[in-house]
């Protein structure tokens, strides 16, 4: 099914994943999936040697609040002008509900933080979770983006780079925003000086215009895609990660790869996009590299 799915659950984080969500359905026509995930108790025996439990009467009031839940969702998509609402209670873990949601959706889109999780969290289980595994396109809205601000993509030349950016070039034509790419490169520390010579100013000047290939690399195909789109280049010589939110303070929507070049294999966050999802100040898309980066969500 295509659209945007939102995982809702009548948290405040939820209430502004829904509001994030139905602005862009108001602006593009595309349907909104609201879909809240609930769990029924496991039945257990009243003694070690009885029969278990019924949990018929759980599963109606488990059903009751989850209805509840969503009829309060679908009142904000309705008030923040959404063109189509259907909502959805599904039994399950809220993860692996969203994750089989978003296969054949345009996009999927989570608040940072639910219900139930720990109050010093910055991200919840199901943002880190949905962002690693979904099949489209995930946002993680966390505060409300900034109007008129730029989109912003950090490249570093991998597949999910590669697909962070398209998806970044069609988000910034849909808004009419400036495309800020941001490439973050740094010079090699001598571990021991004894044995490694530190860096020169011609090393720095091989580094600049490495730094400056990668990113008229990255951007070839977006532009070609999208003449329309105003980019601004910039490498910037620190951390990805920190290079990265600074420059998104007052973005409407920064956007990564969901694993860069130099992380573990086996990781399917990398610690740049983890550390986004955690601290952005504005909404956050994730894209993996075997994602659609432009898919028709309407």
């Amino acid at each position: 099914m295509s659209g945007i799915v939102v995982g809702v659950d009548g948290s405040p984080g939820a209430e502004t994943a829904v509001r994030w969500a139905a602005a862009r359905s108001r602006a593009n026509g595309a349907p909104l999936r609201l879909i809240h995930a609930y769990s029924l108790p496991v039945p257990y025996p009243a003694s070690p040697f009885g029969p278990a439990g019924d949990v018929t009467g759980d599963a109606g009031a488990y059903a009751k609040a989850a209805e509840a839940v969503l009829t309060g969702a679908a009142r904000v998509a309705a008030e923040a002008g959404a063109a189509a609402v259907s909502t959805e209670a599904l039994a399950g873990g809220a993860s692996g509900v969203l994750i089989e949601a978003s296969d054949g959706a345009g996009l999927v889109v989570v608040g940072s933080r639910g219900l139930g999780g720990f109050t010093g969290l910055l991200l919840g289980s199901v943002g880190v979770q949905v962002s690693a595994h979904a099949k489209c396109p995930a946002v993680v809205v966390r505060e409300p983006a900034t109007p008129g601000g730029p989109v912003v993509a950090g490249v570093d030349g991998s597949a999910p780079s590669h697909a962070a950016v398209l998806f970044a070039f069609a988000e910034a034509e849909r808004l009419g925003a400036e495309l800020i790419a941001v490439h973050a490169w740094g010079l090699p520390t001598p571990v021991d000086p004894a044995l490694m010579a530190f860096p020169t100013a011609q090393d720095r000047d091989d580094y600049v215009t490495a730094a400056g290939q990668v990113l008229h690399d990255a951007l070839t195909e977006g532009r070609s895609r999208h003449p329309s789109v105003r980019v601004r280049e910039l490498a910037v010589e620190r951390g990805a990660s920190a290079g990265l939110l600074e420059i998104a303070e007052h973005a409407a929507l920064v956007v990564v790869g969901s694993r860069g070049h130099g992380g573990f294999a086996g990781l399917l966050l990398g610690s740049t996009s983890q550390y986004v999802l955690h601290h952005a100040h504005c909404p956050v898309a994730v894209l993996r590299a075997d994602v659609d980066p432009e898919p028709s969500e309407a």
